[in-house]
């Protein structure tokens, strides 16, 4: 069926032997300045029309757009766009830029320009109301209406085409005289509208309506008058067809869009009919007239070709022929299972054989006994019965609506096994097969088959579901013979899948601790190499396994939870009676602990200002902050180590978090190494808090109270001197001051512009730069504020806002207090 339809496709191809050019709607100026979203589909078909008449194709879009300015996003949108409209096909193919054009094939290029996009999701768009939607819809599924509904199909002059032999000159068309031999001249040559083409030195010579060779012969014996050679066989003429002509064709009748078309002179029927839509809601596609003269010269069957191939009637029109498509008299639907689903048009004397033929025939699945028919009467709808006998002879009615069935999904002799045999599937029932029978032929049961008991499903007469339990040893021995029926369901059940799936698990120092699956006879042993092996930490000794109580008892007296064993293992993973003798069962737990005396290195970092910074580790237990400076070979002359701080891992929240983050960023400034600020922010992220040591107590008291000692990850940093003070809060003008011993906390908050009137004095703060804070304290009636230090942080918080009572609130107040005066008045009356 494909290959006919592409065969018709490439005949309607024939016809268009005149190439065109769409003139110009888009300038260069206005190209550059393109922005394809913002055109229409219009616009995007001028555009393509304007690189048709360049003869530009698809694949050079690219460099087209870039000569014409266009940007390489705007591009790939282009193309996007010339796709989605369906009109990459247009430029598929080149018209020929020196082809000779007129005003009629122009035309009939940029209304197909204008109409290559998909017909039917075109004509969906723009359908109004339901019906038309449906009416569109059951178009579509008309037999033969695909043929007019391609995107694909174009109209691309074929100039290496042969002219037909049969084909009648006429005006308009071009002559191509090619004469030979001992003499040479070639003339391309305009046939004149009265009929005549004038041969240079020999004058006019009439060749309208004559076919190829009528010219031929007419044309080489007036030349032979001038060139002598032609009688005397030393000369030779050929003449050849040039471009072609245009005619005029009118369509008329049940056609899609009715009217005049004008077409290359080797177009046919199918070539008009493509033009103009193919047959109508209502037309015939087998009862289509080619009226020449006034008399009908050809009948047009498209089913001829699609079942046989058929083209003998697809005749070349001429001008001012008319094609006339009739409206159809039968048609008939056939659904279901066929090849080919759809509306068929019917002859008259055509049974439902031949519309089934059309159909291809039937699917795999059809059912042939019996096809149903809905027929329309004169009054009411009826349903008719067409046994397989009578479709070769069964006469068709105009709308009636045949179903194929698919046969049914039941099974006459089926019986299915499943579970633990070695083939499962479905089987042929045979006279007298068994349970056992059925399990033999599924190549018996496999090992871990539960031989106790399995289960047949049976459908009972009314089909409601039963179930029949039997003894798979019993059945296999022949000791019991189950009897199978139609659709019967046997199940024969696997122990493993019956149970919990048996798993041991084993955690702490192995490579690979998790769940492992459990097998008989398996050791403590094995299943630390199936782990992975001991890690380094593992402790050889106090191996613990525990295991789960497996006791069906009623007695409640036992309270033990597990079973609890320790054993000690070898570093080769070699037997040990002890706990071989305890080999492993199914919810086994295995804990490998770490040995007590077993450590990791701990590292802890110093930086800044000593003499060796770096990495260092934990000696002993007992390494304190000293030990490691003394380690690191003490600080340097410019170290400040009152503004030393200690980075250490701990817990903190979100708003614990938030705060250290704003400390920290003060603290940012006194660090000059960049790396030294990334780890200091990395810091934060990894939760590490900063401690407010006192460097100076620790040199002069080492293993004192102010002596931290070191855990994993401590980061001790040490800046250089400190010679500014930082103000924050209530005043006037926030900055850093210089740092003067002589200067008090008054004088840097009056360096600073004084306190401001929102502001909270008596609770200003320091935070010194190892990251202590110290209080402003009340002593009699004045403030005592904490001594100034280099590197300080002096803050000034902002007073609350104090709001007096608005009316309602006083009015509510009053009448309060009122309420209770009126009720002490009232117990002291009762009192007395």
């Amino acid at each position: 069926m494909f290959k006919k339809i592409l065969l018709l496709q490439l005949c309607l191809l024939v016809g268009f032997c005149a190439a065109a050019q769409i003139p110009s709607t888009i300038s260069k100026d206005q190209l550059k300045q393109i922005h394809v979203d913002d055109l229409s589909d219009d616009q995007i078909r001028q555009l393509v029309a304007k690189m048709k008449q360049n003869n530009i194709s698809f694949d050079e879009i690219d460099e087209y757009a870039a000569d014409n300015g266009i940007s390489d996003t705007e591009v790939i949108k282009l193309k996007a766009r010339i796709q989605q409209l369906g009109l990459d096909t247009v430029l598929s193919g080149k018209t020929g830029k020196n082809t000779t054009a007129n005003s009629d094939t122009s035309e009939e290029l940029d209304r197909m320009v204008n109409d290559t996009t998909d017909y039917w999701n075109d004509k969906l768009r723009r359908l109004n109301s339901k019906e038309d939607y449906e009416r569109a819809l059951r178009r579509r599924k008309i037999f033969g209406s695909e043929l007019f509904n391609n995107r694909n199909l174009t109209f691309e002059p074929n100039l290496r085409m042969p002219t037909p032999p049969n084909y009648q000159i006429a005006a308009n068309d071009e002559l191509i005289i090619d004469v030979y031999g001992y003499s040479e001249v070639q003339h391309q040559l305009k046939v004149s509208p009265d009929g005549y083409v004038r041969i240079p030195y020999l004058g006019p010579v009439y060749v309208n309506g004559l076919t190829m060779e009528e010219a031929r012969t007419r044309i080489t014996k007036q030349l032979s008058s001038i060139y002598g050679g032609i009688k005397t066989g030393n000369t030779f003429v050929q003449i050849s067809l040039g471009s072609i002509r245009s005619i005029r064709v009118l369509l008329i009748g049940e056609v899609d869009r009715p009217g005049t078309y004008s077409l290359p002179s080797l177009a046919t029927v199918a070539n008009a009919l493509y033009v103009s839509g193919g047959p109508g809601e209502n037309g015939s596609f087998r009862n289509i007239q080619v009226i020449r003269n006034g008399q009908p010269v050809a009948t047009f069957d498209l089913y001829d070709f699609l079942a046989h191939g058929d083209l003998t009637n697809n005749v070349v029109l001429r001008d001012q022929d008319i094609v006339k498509v009739n409206p159809y008299k039968t048609r008939v639907e056939l659904a279901g299972e066929v090849k080919r689903p759809a509306i068929f048009e019917a002859k008259e004397n055509e049974s439902l054989q031949q519309i089934l033929d059309y159909a291809g025939g039937y699917t795999d699945k059809a059912y042939h006994e019996v096809i149903r028919a809905n027929r329309i009467t004169n009054r009411q709808r009826e349903v008719v019965n067409v046994p397989a006998s009578q479709i070769a002879s069964f006469q068709l009615k105009s709308g009636d609506l045949f179903t194929i069935d698919s046969i049914s999904n039941r099974f006459t002799n089926r019986v299915t096994i499943t579970g633990a045999v070695f083939h499962p599937g479905d089987y042929a029932l045979e006279p007298g097969m068994t349970v056992g029978d059925l399990i033999k032929k599924a190549d018996g049961v496999k090992e871990e088959a539960a031989l106790a008991r399995g289960v047949v499903r049976r459908l009972q007469a009314d089909y409601t579901p039963a179930m029949i339990s039997f003894n798979v040893q019993s059945a296999l021995n022949g000791q019991q013979t189950l009897a199978l029926q139609r659709e019967d369901s046997v199940v024969v059940y696997s122990k493993i899948d019956l149970r919990e799936q048996y798993q041991v698990k084993i955690i702490g120092e192995v490579n690979a601790p998790g769940q492992y699956v459990y097998a008989d006879s398996m050791q403590l042993e094995d299943l630390i190499l199936i782990a992975g092996g001991l890690r380094d930490a593992a402790s050889l000794k106090h191996v613990e396994i525990a295991r789960r109580i497996r006791n069906n008892s009623a007695d409640s007296s036992d309270s033990r939870m597990a079973i609890i064993q320790q054993f000690d293992i070898n570093a080769d993973l070699s037997n040990n009676p002890g706990a071989a003798a305890f080999a492993l069962q199914p919810f086994d737990e295995i804990m490998i602990r770490k040995a007590p005396s077993y450590a990791e290195q701990a590292n802890i970092e110093i930086g800044g200002e000593v003499l060796y910074p770096g990495e260092y580790t934990i000696n002993t237990k007992q390494e304190r902050i000293s030990d490691v400076l003394r380690r690191a070979g003490g600080l340097r002359p410019e170290a400040y180590p009152e503004g030393a701080v200690l980075l250490r891992k701990t817990f903190v929240n979100e708003s614990d978090s938030a705060f250290l983050t704003n400390k920290l960023e003060v603290f940012y400034n006194k660090l000059q190494d960049s790396s030294d600020i990334e780890r200091v922010r990395s810091a934060v992220q990894r939760k590490e808090q900063l401690l407010g040591i006192n460097l100076d107590l620790i040199i002069k008291n080492p293993g004192s109270k102010y002596d931290l000692l070191l855990e994993e990850g401590d980061v001790l940093k040490v800046p250089k001197k400190l010679q500014t003070v930082q103000v924050f809060g209530e005043i006037y003008f926030p900055k850093k001051l210089r740092f003067d011993n002589s200067i008090s906390f008054r004088n840097y908050i009056r360096g600073a512009g004084g306190f401001t009137s929102q502001a909270l004095k008596r609770r200003s703060y320091i935070v010194y730069a190892n990251g202590e804070v110290k209080n402003t304290r009340k002593v009699l009636f004045f403030n005592s504020y904490p001594k100034v230090r280099p590197g300080a942080e002096i803050y000034v918080p902002t007073r609350r806002e104090r709001r007096g009572l608005s009316g309602p609130e006083a009015i509510g107040m009053a009448s309060g207090l009122a309420s209770v005066a009126l009720i002490v008045v009232t117990l002291l009356d009762k009192i007395k």
